[in-house]
């Protein structure tokens, strides 16, 4: 790490007996909640995007099928679709690891604040290790496994259609 990534979060001290330092302590705070957000934000329109591409490539099997015996189709579209999975599952980790981040900030900045809302909250959620509370990053990260699942069988299955040919409840 570079000196200046171990800079404290916190540089100016609190020697100001006018409010001056409190109130700007807090409108960063507010504002770094919002990235926060925005960044969850992101997340979920991306899991969407993502989801619903991967749920038409799964449909593209049924227009193979419906159009063609050969297994051509099917082999680029599982290979888009295992892409898409792997591609899906670094963008959620991605995410996962910088919303760790912000809210570590964001724990950071509340031992400065009267209240900590959100470090009282994750104490409350037992660090998302509970019963109480579950992650949706521990959630979202297996889908796109089960898609990749999906997209391999679809191609093993293209692969020995194309050899031995279709079984009949195949076409």
């Amino acid at each position: 790490m570079s000196d200046q990534a171990r800079r404290p979060l916190i540089r100016q001290a609190d020697d100001s007996d006018d409010g001056s330092f409190e109130a700007r302590l807090l409108e960063q705070y507010k504002a770094y909640v919002q990235s926060a957000d925005n960044a969850s934000a992101r997340r979920v329109a991306s899991g969407r995007y993502l989801l619903t591409i991967n749920a038409a490539l799964v449909a593209a099997y049924g227009f193979q099928a419906a159009l063609s015996e050969r297994a051509m189709l099917a082999v680029f579209v599982a290979l888009a679709g295992i892409m898409l999975s792997l591609l899906s599952y670094s963008i959620i980790k991605s995410f996962r690891d910088l919303n760790t981040v912000k809210f570590k900030i964001i724990h950071e900045l509340e031992e400065r604040l009267p209240a900590a809302p959100y470090t009282y909250e994750w104490q409350l959620l037992e660090e998302g290790r509970g019963k109480a509370y579950w992650p949706t990053t521990h959630v979202e990260r297996w889908m796109p496994f089960v898609f990749l699942a999906l997209h391999v069988l679809a191609l093993g299955l293209s692969a020995v259609f194309a050899v031995w040919g279709a079984p009949d409840w195949a076409r």
